[in-house]
């Protein structure tokens, strides 16, 4: 379940959020139910909770994930992205076993996404002070790798033997 959960979550905005629609699909009831509930307690979203995705936003994610147009049955106006705790605040205001229980889930993906977030952004950090010393180290003894470059490339070239004529 936690890996069903985790291929929801996209990064918008610089934020990782999962959509009204897979909240409420998870949530077990319909988009309509858990946007009418947000609506009625907006209050308790604020921004860094929940926010409204634009008409580019919204385009592009249609065109990444092949959400279906207003043609076709589909959403007719972007859809709200909940954090981690909007998720959680959502799950307060629909006040359901399901989505309690399911709300925990996504608080524990949202965890370990943080965490391999961090990792990663520390080890690019080491990555790139390990780089500077490699650089630094080249930039003090370029003559002395060129000078070895030269005497590599001379071993590398073959030398011209004379051969013995056999017979007349």
């Amino acid at each position: 379940m936690e890996h069903e959960i985790e291929s929801r979550i996209v990064t918008i905005r610089d934020q990782q959020v999962i959509l009204d629609s897979e909240l409420a699909r998870l949530y077990g009831v319909s988009t309509t139910r858990l946007n009418e509930q947000v609506t009625r307690n907006i209050r308790r979203f604020p921004g860094d909770f929940m926010f409204q995705l634009s008409f580019q936003e919204f385009s592009n994610l249609m065109s990444q994930n092949a959400i279906s147009s207003s043609r076709h049955g589909g959403r007719r106006k972007p859809p709200r992205a909940f954090t981690e705790y909007g998720a959680v605040m959502a799950a307060n205001v629909l006040n359901s076993e399901v989505a309690i229980d399911a709300s925990i889930m996504i608080v524990r993906v949202f965890v370990r996404l943080k965490a391999i977030a961090y990792e990663h952004s520390d080890l690019k950090r080491r990555l790139q002070v390990l780089e500077e010393k490699v650089a630094r180290g080249f930039a003090e003894h370029g003559d002395e790798l060129q000078e070895i470059r030269f005497l590599l490339a001379k071993f590398e070239q073959p030398e011209e033997t004379k051969k013995r004529r056999i017979g007349f």
